[in-house]
Formats: C-alpha cells, structure tokens, sequence
C-alpha cells in the first residue's frame, strides 16, 4: 500500500515506466541477435574449462627467460604506443586545424570562409571519419601482409586510427574555445597562424593536453590487441601463452600490463596536477622543463628501440607493394550471398556493441557507488582496483578468456565488451558522482526517506545526464571493437572479415571494410542526435 502511494505522488513514475517497457520491447530482439544466454556461462562443460584454465594462473610465470621475454614485450608495447601516438599528432594537427570552425571567422572575409567550408573542410572531415572509422586492429592486419610481422605494422596502424580521433575530438575542443582571443588577432590583420597559436591554443591547452595523455593510455591497450595479429610487443606474448593454455605466462603478463595501466594513470595524474599549478610557479616551470626533456628523451628511446625506418616503410618499392595491396581489394565484392552475410554480420555487430555498453553500464553504475566511497573506503579502494583491472585488460583479451566460458559466438563478444567497458564507465561514473553536491541527498535523508530513494531522487538526476553522455560515447568506442570480435571467434562483421582475408578474397574483405565504415557512422550520427536531445 505504501509503495502504491510513493508510485501515485511521483508524477514521473508512470512515464519512467512506460519509457522503460519500450526499451525492453525494443532490447530484447537486439538481446536475441547478439546471442545472450547466461545459462551457457553454468554449462558444467563450459564451468570445467574456464575453471581449469582460470586455476591455472597459479603460481604466476617467474623463470628468468621468460621475465625476459616479459620485460622485452612491455618496453615493446610502451615503445609501438608512444611513437604510434607521436605519428597520429602529426596527422591529427593539421586535420584539426583544417577541420574547425573556430578559424572561420567574419574578419577574414566570406571568401575565404566559404572556400574552407564547402571545399577542405568537408574533405578533412571525411579523411578524419574514414580513418578512425577503421579500427586499428583491421589496419595492423593489412600492414602485417604489407610490411610483414613485427611493430611497424603497429605503429602505423595506431597512427592512422589515433590520428582520426585525435583531429576530430581536437576540431571539436577547438570550437568550443572562446573564440574571442583568435577574432581580435584576425580583426587586426594576423593571419590564421597567429590566431590558432596567440588565441586558440593557449586557451585550449589544457583540454588538448588531457585528451592526448588518455588517448596514449588507450593505445597502450590497442599495442597489446594488434600484438595478437603479429604486430609485437605484450600481445604477441599473450597470443603465444594462450594457444599454448599456459595460464602462469598469462597471469604474469596480465599483471604487468596492470602495473603499466596504473602508472600511466599516475602519469596523467601527475600531469592534470601540474597544469593546474600557478602558470608563474616555480614549480609548474621547473617541472615542466624537466618533463619536456624527459619526454623528447623517451620518445627518441622508443623510436631507436623499435627500429623503424620511415625511409624504408615510404620508399618507393614499399609504396608500390602497398599501392599493388590495396588495389587486389578493387573493385569490392557485389555477390547477393556475400551481401547478405554482412547484413546478418552487421546487425549482430551492432547488436553486439549494444548489449555488451548496456550491460557495462549496469554493472559500472553499480560498481560505481562502493568506487564513490559510499559504502566505506575499505570497499571504494578494493572496487576501484576491480575497476582498474576490468579496464586495463583489452576487450580483444577478455574475449579470448570469455570465449572459453560461453563457447565460440557474439555473447563472449558481449561479455568481453561488457567487462572492459564497466571498468571504464565504473570509473567515471565514480568520478562524476563524487562531484556532485551532497545537499539535495542530505535535504531528503534528513526528511526521513530511505537511502535508496534518497539517491534515486538526490544524486542521480544531477549526474543522469553526465552517465548517460558517457555511455553513448563508450557505445560509439564499442562499435567499433565488435567489429573485429570474430577475430577470436566471438561473432559480427570481423568473424567474416578475418575469414576473408584468410582465403584472400580481398574484393569481399573490401566490401566487409566498407560495411564497418558505414556501421561506425551510423551509431556516431545516432549517438550525436541523441547527445542532442538530451541537451535540449
């Protein structure tokens, strides 16, 4: 009787209903396409398997050629990220600058405005959409036929696909910067130059320099996926370790790789605190001097460590062996029967990245609560080191595991997608809950609701509509990584992908490549028009 009157006063409850029951008449056939079924996860057979391989683990790898192996994979892995990083900035620079609109200004005249948005602008845009659009796992799989195993392959895939990202998150800073600074130096005769560096950047810096740090931890991950295609570093070692089910090898190098993931979160940590320091500090200057040459001392480490011979890789007989590749992909395959597998593979694609964000962001808003320190500082920090783990193991990586659990299909796809993601949206749900004020909670809980509902009706609205922007950004980031699920067995476009570039249908696997392009562009159009609606 009590909840029927709580149902009756709260005007919203009958809409949240109604609105909830749609999206489960509308989940539940995707929920059929991407195979889930949770009792496969308590077949006993599937139980035996995971449960010996998991109990494997133990004791951890430690002989001494192996940690060698270890130590050499990880520099590795740093090393393909790093530079990968430094060659996608140089792409994405220029692509972002050409790309904004902040330099559009009325003081420099219609003319040259127009020419920007009807002719480069345009073409920069579609260069940045194709690029990124492309996962960096599919890229390395073309380079290695190319230029053959090893990590050249891997830095020249993460700067293609980083490079994409970058100059379309970069364009996007750049236009929501106060644009007054760049308009005062346009209006008194500077050229575009000076107004992107006197006006635009100084004021963007901050924001630019953040993103650059947190996308060079997502490319320590992406150098261990593209490693199990044979682009090096931790996960070539990875790969070798798991068809041999040597679960103490996989152990270990889980474990390094969380230790990378954990210090390249103090390293952003460490650089967040720094640029929030006084700009006339002796501190911030000090440091920053000495962090500049560490980095330029590091990156030329990592260049010299992994060998790479631009020369040699945009030579003209790597150009021409590149040009013959990729011209054995035209034209692409037409057949019927082809276009109906991809259909199928597409649908299951999307499907796929559906379910497994959802599932993530209902396992993450959970787990966000005991991260947000809710429930005692003994939980928030044993969940945030769960949230850390779940993160810094690749989706690629949890799918090889999960594969082993629910059998060959899309739903290890899901769970894999899921794992990784609630990792990262636990995180920052966590982060955004413990910014909000505390005094709408405290106001309902001091008028004698219960705790739950004083977070259902305090907390939550304030961050609703930040989790929620998070989600859709993390679903446009997971549509693109289930495309290239099957390389492993679990499902969608990259099941077929993988399969055609085995037989070396190339016309098919152009066709396939084309379909993921068109995927990832309609979740970025509909999460875009979605983010849109919540802003109104």
């Amino acid at each position: 009787m009590r909840s029927e009157l709580n149902l009756m006063r709260d005007p919203a409850a009958l809409p949240r209903l109604a609105w909830s029951l749609l999206a489960v008449a509308l989940l539940w056939p995707l929920g059929h396409f991407a195979g889930v079924d949770f009792a496969q996860l308590a077949q006993p057979g599937n139980l035996k398997v995971i449960g010996g391989f998991l109990a494997s683990f133990y004791p951890l790898a430690h002989d001494v050629f192996f940690l060698g192996l270890l130590r050499e994979a990880l520099w590795q892995t740093i090393a393909i990220a790093s530079v990968g990083m430094l060659l996608a900035l140089l792409i994405a620079m220029p692509l972002a600058v050409l790309t904004t609109s902040a330099l559009s200004l009325s003081a420099i005249g219609p003319a040259p405005a127009s020419w920007l948005r009807r002719g480069v602008r345009p073409l920069g845009r579609g260069l940045t959409l194709f690029l990124r659009g492309i996962p960096e796992v599919v890229w390395a799989l073309l380079f290695v036929r190319v230029f053959g195993l090893g990590p050249s392959a891997a830095v020249l895939a993460l700067a293609l696909t980083y490079g994409g990202m970058l100059a379309k998150v970069f364009s996007e800073i750049l236009d929501s910067t106060d644009r007054r600074p760049a308009q005062a130096i346009l209006a008194a005769g500077g050229g575009r130059l000076a107004a992107l560096s006197y006006g635009l950047l100084p004021m963007a810096a901050s924001e630019l320099v953040s993103y650059t740090v947190y996308r060079w931890e997502c490319a320590l991950r992406a150098a261990v996926v593209m490693g199990l295609v044979g682009a090096g570093g931790l996960g070539q070692l990875m790969d070798q370790s798991m068809k041999a089910f040597n679960g103490g090898e996989m152990a270990s190098i889980l474990l390094a790789f969380l230790l990378l993931v954990l210090l390249a979160d103090a390293v952003s940590k460490g650089l967040r605190q720094w640029m929030d320091a006084p700009a006339d500090g002796y501190w911030r200057t000090t440091l920053g001097w000495f962090g500049g040459l560490l980095l330029i001392a590091g990156l030329w480490a990592c260049w010299r460590s992994l060998g790479l011979d631009l020369g040699a890789l945009t030579g003209a007989q790597a150009l021409a062996d590149l040009g013959r590749f990729i011209g054995e992909f035209f034209p692409p395959s037409l057949k019927p029967k082809l276009l109906a597998k991809i259909a199928s593979g597409a649908l299951e694609t999307f499907a796929l990245s559906l379910a497994g964000t959802l599932l993530a962001a209902g396992l993450g808003a959970g787990l966000a609560l005991f991260a947000a320190g809710r429930h005692g500082r003994v939980a928030k920090a044993g969940v945030r080191f769960l949230l850390n783990l779940l993160r810094a193991v690749p989706e690629l990586v949890w799918a090889t595991i999960t594969v082993l659990a629910a059998g060959l299909g899309p739903f290890a796809g899901v769970l894999a997608l899921a794992l990784h993601t609630a990792g990262v949206l636990g995180r920052l749900y966590a982060e955004a809950l413990e910014n909000t004020p505390p005094a709408a909670e405290a106001a309902l809980r001091h008028s004698g609701a219960p705790r739950a509902l004083a977070f259902l009706y305090g907390p939550l609205p304030q961050v609703a509509p930040q989790w929620l922007a998070y989600t859709l950004y993390r679903w446009e980031i997971n549509i693109r990584m289930a495309a290239v699920m099957g390389f492993v067995g679990a499902g969608g476009l990259g099941q077929l992908l993988y399969v055609e570039l085995s037989l070396f249908r190339l016309g098919s696997a152009c066709t396939a490549i084309g379909a993921m392009l068109l995927l990832a562009l309609l979740v970025d159009g509909l999460s875009g028009w979605l983010r849109k609606r919540m802003a109104c």
